[in-house]
């Protein structure tokens, strides 16, 4: 019985949307993949076998279309767009037209009542959304993804160097590959999560002192961070254009990784799959040519 569900991915073609899916085809359920458009990527999860269907969050009528013959579906809005009350909102109101037994949505630790980042406050208002759908509802919370080095790979690649506003702040990077995986189970099992917020870590923390040290280690040559101000670092990348919404999101969580947010470390992601997650080394290890 439990083999008929039928799980709707959002942010399909995204590292953790498509982590997820994998998973799930491994685990025999059928998927459905809501994508912007079609492309090279939606093309290879229609060839894996999974029904791939065209549509934008932000439009009602294309979630509630999509989430046709749908039990439970991952909700994921990227953090750094702004809209994700207008399409939590929207996804809420098609989850309950169309009877969903469960949601799995994709919060950020630093998602509370008193945040100063916009984003961050939105995401914690987006589960209260959820919430009152009376649909169980797992809220996931990770810190910070091992894949953010990707973002500032020029730096690493070509200067040996890691430029960020964080200070001495630390955390446990989390892989998004660890992420899809938990998606997938908890997105199968949603009678035993269902209720829950789930803080999701990686297997060890540090600060950005420490993570240099690994990353040295692992690519074979000295990498040095330079703790820099929130403005320097924008100043620093001012040739790449950032909205404000991004600016002001990453100012108040750079804050919030100094004071603690996102410290932390504990075993849910390998409890819930079984499987123990990537550390930082791995990520590099298995990155080590996008660095060179």
């Amino acid at each position: 019985m439990e083999k008929q569900l039928k799980i709707l991915i959002t942010g399909a073609t995204g590292k953790s949307g498509g982590a997820a899916i994998d998973e799930l085809l491994a685990m025999g359920y059928p998927v459905r993949a809501l994508v912007h458009s079609k492309d090279d990527r939606s093309a290879k999860l229609t060839a894996k076998g999974v029904e791939v269907v065209v549509g934008d969050l932000l439009n009602l009528d294309d979630i509630s279309e999509a989430m046709q013959g749908i039990d439970t579906a991952y909700f994921c809005y990227p953090v750094l767009v702004p809209g994700v009350l207008q399409a939590t909102a929207y996804f809420a109101q098609a989850a309950v037209e169309n009877g969903l037994k469960g949601i799995v949505n994709m919060s950020q630790i630093s998602a509370r009542r008193e945040a100063k980042s916009n984003a961050a406050q939105d995401h914690w208002v987006g589960e209260q959304i959820l919430n009152m759908t009376g649909i169980p509802t797992v809220h996931l919370r990770p810190t910070f993804f091992d894949d953010w080095f990707l973002y500032i790979r020029d730096g690493i690649r070509q200067d040996n160097s890691i430029v960020l506003p964080f200070g001495n702040g630390r955390w446990a990077p989390v892989d998004s590959a660890d992420l899809g995986r938990v998606v997938a189970r908890i997105a199968t099992s949603i009678d035993e999560y269902g209720g829950q917020v789930l803080k999701l870590y990686g297997p060890e923390e540090y600060d950005v002192f420490e993570m240099s040290e690994i990353i040295s280690n692992t690519l074979g040559r000295t990498i040095n961070y330079e703790p820099v101000s929130i403005e320097q670092f924008f100043e620093i990348n001012s040739e790449r254009a950032a909205s404000e919404h991004f600016v002001q999101h990453v100012t108040h969580v750079a804050e919030d990784c100094v004071n603690g947010i996102f410290a932390g470390t504990n075993d849910l992601i390998e409890t819930i799959t079984g499987k123990k997650p990537a550390s930082l080394a791995d990520f590099f290890t298995r990155n080590s040519a996008l660095f060179q």
